[in-house]
């Protein structure tokens, strides 16, 4: 029998909205852990009151970054004995059949002789008033892919929240980057299932509401994402990072290589707080260069 494990990591975080993630996931799956990264004690303390009878929680102790917390939940949840896990932002919301969903087209997809190593959900991004799409490496660009409610559809990246992934796969491939920190984690580890001969699914009847944290705005007729100065030196650095790496194929080189490059120059030029976002682009290319990875630290 297959049986799921929620990870659900946290980071200071709006705690009716935890509350509500929590109050919609338990009853979908066998156990729910929760991973704090959270450094004060008095917020640890209100996330220990939040959680389910059928829940656990973990507490770092401060902010070890996504990956890391992802990979405590992963080595907790294989302790429990579950046959796949579940991860989520603290900013997610999941629709009531959401687990159902997914599990049925992993486990339609495995029986077919296919090797899926994550199925993942569509979803709404509440602050950008939009259904985000499916993509795949087309040639050297991303292709959006649509999706019907009844269709499952191959891709190449699914975003963390959301993502069913069995523990059988996370055996093969490995657990989450760890000194990657934050940003492209998601990327790098599906890309690594890629390269190790398993499929990534989107699957049309799950569904979710997601708050990806991104402030937007227009430019040059077109509306872009806006960030913290120091989300550019981790989108920076990690994305280098991951060009170097050997098994990521050519075509994914070309169109992020591309992708990073007009990144550094509307945001170095045109958005924001234009020299400290330059500042900090620029150090994440040399401590890319240099293979100084982790969290940052002045």
């Amino acid at each position: 029998m297959n049986t799921v494990a929620c990870i659900i990591v946290t980071y200071n975080p709006d705690y009716a909205g935890v509350s509500r993630l929590l109050a919609a996931i338990s009853p979908q799956v066998a156990h729910v852990i929760v991973v704090d990264n959270s450094p004060a004690r008095a917020t640890q303390e209100e996330i220990l009151k939040l959680i389910p009878e059928n829940g656990h929680c973990i507490t770092l102790g401060g902010n070890l970054g996504i990956a890391e917390a992802i990979n405590r939940g992963v080595l907790a949840a294989k302790e429990l004995g579950v046959s796949h896990v579940v991860l989520f932002d603290q900013d997610s919301l999941p629709s009531p059949n959401l687990i159902d969903c997914l599990l049925h087209a992993m486990e339609t997809e495995t029986q077919a002789g296919r090797r899926i190593a994550a199925v993942g959900p569509r979803y709404q991004d509440v602050k950008g008033q939009h259904s985000s799409p499916f993509v795949k490496l087309n040639g050297f660009r991303l292709q959006r892919i649509p999706c019907a409610d009844d269709e499952l559809v191959s891709v190449d990246l699914l975003i963390t929240s959301g993502s069913l992934i069995s523990i059988k796969a996370l055996d093969e491939i490995g657990l989450m980057e760890a000194q990657l920190f934050i940003d492209y984690v998601d990327t790098e580890w599906c890309l690594r299932a890629n390269s190790r001969g398993y499929e990534i699914i989107g699957v049309g009847c799950a569904q979710m509401e997601h708050d990806l944290g991104n402030q937007f705005i227009r430019l040059f007729g077109r509306t872009i994402p806006t960030h913290s100065s120091l989300r550019y030196y981790y989108l920076m650095r990690n994305g280098l990072w991951l060009l170097k790496q050997k098994w990521v194929s050519r075509s994914w080189k070309i169109m992020d290589a591309r992708r990073l490059f007009l990144v550094s120059v509307v945001y170095s030029v045109f958005v924001g707080r234009r020299f400290e976002n330059w500042k900090m682009i620029s150090l994440g290319i040399w401590h890319a260069i240099i293979g100084r990875m982790g969290k940052y630290s002045e």
